[in-house]
């Protein structure tokens, strides 16, 4: 587990791709507890990764992006 800070850019990076986990669910008429559901998650992850104040596995973006019928590229894209 890595113990050093993230780098300076991540900050606006994670807030960037949660933009676009917000956007995507809403486009899916999904609320944030139904999201989670469906991917077998906790509410408060996604509530934590739209908000970009947190990390997430691979596992986790790949199960998002499932429930949401999107590639997990379009929620990552630069």
């Amino acid at each position: 587990m890595h113990t050093e800070p993230p780098p300076d850019w991540a900050p606006a990076r994670r807030r960037v791709i949660g933009a676009r986990l917000r956007e995507a669910r809403t486009v899916a008429g999904l609320s944030q507890e139904r999201l989670a559901e469906m991917a077998g998650i906790d509410r408060k992850t996604v509530v934590r990764l739209e908000g970009g104040t947190s990390d997430a596995r691979l596992t986790v973006w790949l199960r998002l992006a499932r429930a949401l019928g999107v590639s997990l590229a379009e929620l990552v894209r630069e």
